[in-house]
């Protein structure tokens, strides 16, 4: 590698939260700055254009870092820029790698989006039925244009290839410092993988039976958060606070569960697994003293799809 490696940061269809992340990295990203130059961070963090990553030479940026999903053609077309300019592409956080929150939208039309977005809410005062236009003109004269907003939500794997991939939302920072630390010190596994330290929350969280030398014990019962206060240092599934921390990486050190709230899956499946959804139903199904309490639980595809919907088998096949 260079002396420097060239880093470049673009947000897609995102919150933002990763790159407050790698912010949160603090004293430690002083520490790794020295190594770095950063040649674009937008648009969050650089007053930069988009034309001046697409005037850079293909290739010519040793890590590119992608952090939300894509429903826009200006999001598909920079991300392809970002590819194109990139040796080594990392896709940052569960919107960038599967879809996340956005992707939930799949169950929905983009028709059904703007009607709730323009039409049906009652805060909405629309007489005229505006709705967002990929064009219009302005004075007889001035052509003003809008991205066109796509029917489905992608990851960033779904539109370019993608070297790495990472969790989280966002994703811890201690972990995004441990991922960079990878990068500069050529420590990386196969291009594809998930760059993760490969354990189950369940693994990490200090609530696991099997870590307090106690059995496991089948679900009972259904609840939600509202109902009631968890006991303390007790795993949450077996108290029926649906937890997906079987089947989600642990790279968070369980920080949810810590709180008092049951894992939802933002840090992406664990290794070996090609469905998240469909693997987190199985080992909550198999929890479960009887499969009638299933009827309890409260729309379960966007708990179970909560954050990967858009890279699963289904896809956006639930309309």
């Amino acid at each position: 590698m260079p002396e420097k490696v060239k880093l470049a940061y673009l947000l897609a269809g995102g919150c933002a939260g990763c790159d407050m992340a790698v912010v949160d990295l603090s004293e430690t990203l002083l520490d790794v700055l020295p190594q770095l130059e950063i040649v674009f961070w937008a648009p969050t963090v650089a007053d930069v254009k988009y034309k001046d990553l697409e005037a850079m030479p293909d290739g010519s940026i040793d890590l590119g870092l992608i952090a939300g999903m894509v429903r826009l053609s200006e999001q598909e077309h920079m991300v392809k820029v970002m590819r194109r300019k990139c040796k080594t592409l990392v896709a940052l956080g569960i919107c960038a790698s599967m879809g996340g929150i956005p992707g939930m939208g799949n169950m929905h039309t983009k028709k059904e989006i703007f009607d709730t977005a323009y039409f049906d809410t009652f805060s909405t005062d629309n007489p005229e039925g505006i709705v967002p236009q990929t064009s219009c003109v302005v004075d007889g004269k001035y052509e003003l244009t809008l991205p066109d907003f796509y029917e489905n939500v992608r990851p960033v794997a779904a539109v370019v290839d993608v070297d790495y991939l990472t969790g989280g939302c966002p994703p811890h920072h201690s972990f995004i410092g441990g991922a960079l630390t990878a990068v500069l010190e050529g420590k990386l596994p196969p291009r594809g993988s998930w760059l993760t330290g490969g354990k189950a929350v369940c693994d990490v969280c200090e609530r696991n039976p099997a870590l307090q030398g106690k059995e496991r014990e089948l679900i009972q019962d259904i609840r939600r958060v509202t109902d009631g206060v968890p006991e303390p240092d007790k795993c949450l599934l077996q108290e029926g606070y649906i937890c997906l921390g079987p089947v989600t990486q642990g790279d968070c050190n369980a920080q949810c569960p810590k709180v008092n709230i049951p894992c939802r899956g933002c840090g992406g499946p664990i290794p070996g697994v090609k469905d998240f959804g469909l693997r987190a139903v199985s080992a909550i199904a198999a929890s479960m003293a009887d499969e009638k309490l299933v009827d309890r639980i409260d729309c379960p595809a966007k708990l179970f799809y909560r954050y990967s919907l858009p890279s699963s088998i289904l896809g956006g096949k639930l309309k």
